[in-house]
């Protein structure tokens, strides 16, 4: 779970993180840990939706204006999305505040303009309702939100990744969702007693004192962080070749996925990985290491075959990555 996490910090275009498994596996934990290890990014100075001063969205209604953009450096917003949160909540609505008291129409913004160029986190994922599944399936697909209601008619930019985490046992996702993650993983409850009492003294150590906790890690987060960094700046230099792309090709043909989304995403992965780990090159090894991820989640249920899907990606993996 947390490399597939730092694979999503170093290239947002994998689409996203799905964390699914037991309760109290610390999936939400780890997942909102990641907004602390994220370099900050330079944002409009004012603009509600943090548009990149160097290359401001066309969508946005507040850099489009034609005001001066002075840049400035922001935390990448981590945004949780509730279960029970409003459509208005979500989308924005009319601000009433200003209607009613000065007569103006304005918007105001919600949680996906919040959420733009960060990343949005939708705890329980799989008990998501309809209407928000489909919202977020439109957005997700475009990077605009368009907003039209009470008067109002209004486009900007909703670019995010999306992370979701849940417990299959309380419901399952719907396809169409399913497929906009770029990653899956699995997340189990540990069964050896060393790291069952390691989690539980941690635990224990920061809920007594979470400064001094937190302030034993600074170390190790911020050379995390110039990890990422690093990644960041190396991603586009690492060179993928036709050996490893056959290799994705053929795995994706023996596991029988759907469209080309498979390889695109071990692909992207794959180079993400290596980038995180210095390498200027993608090999077997990336490919074998993100395959689970990319692919657990892609592929038919077979009725005749009563593994489960990480089995099978396994197996497959064994077989034709020897």
């Amino acid at each position: 779970m947390k490399r597939a996490l730092l694979i999503a910090a170093v290239d947002p275009s994998i689409g996203g993180v799905l964390a699914l498994g037991d309760r109290g596996t610390g999936k939400s934990t780890a997942i909102r840990a990641l907004a602390a290890l994220l370099p900050p990014m330079r944002a409009v100075a004012g603009c509600p939706y943090s548009c990149d001063p160097a290359a401001p969205a066309a969508a946005c209604p507040h850099c489009a204006a034609g005001l001066v953009r002075q840049g400035r450096l922001v935390p990448v917003p981590v945004v949780d999305l509730p279960l029970g949160a409003t459509e208005d909540r979500v989308v924005g609505a009319l601000d009433l505040e200003r209607a009613l008291a000065a007569g103006i129409k304005a918007f105001e913004p919600g949680l996906l303009a919040r959420a733009n160029r960060g990343f949005l986190y939708i705890d329980e994922v799989n008990l998501l309702e309809d209407h928000l599944v489909d919202l977020l399936l439109d957005v997700a697909a475009s990077g605009v939100n368009t907003v039209e209601r009470e008067g109002l008619s209004l486009r900007h930019p909703a670019r995010f990744v999306l992370v979701g985490s849940g417990n299959p046992e309380e419901g399952e996702l719907r396809p169409q969702l399913l497929d906009r993650f770029g990653l899956a993983v699995e997340v189990t409850t540990p069964t050896d007693i060393p790291t069952r009492i390691e989690v539980v003294r941690r635990r224990d150590a920061f809920e007594r004192d979470p400064t001094g906790f937190a302030a034993a890690h600074a170390g190790a987060e911020k050379a995390l962080r110039r990890r990422i960094t690093a990644a960041r700046a190396r991603v586009a230099d690492v060179v993928v070749p036709d050996a490893s792309l056959e290799a994705a090709a053929r795995l994706c043909l023996a596991l029988g996925t759907d469209g080309l989304r498979g390889e695109l995403t071990l692909m992207r992965a794959a180079r993400a990985l290596a980038a995180l780990d210095g390498r200027e090159r993608v090999g077997i090894d990336e490919i074998r290491a993100v395959a689970p991820a990319s692919l657990r989640h892609r592929l038919r249920r077979n009725p005749l075959d009563e593994a489960g899907s990480t089995a099978r990606v396994a197996r497959a993996v064994a077989e034709v990555l020897p």
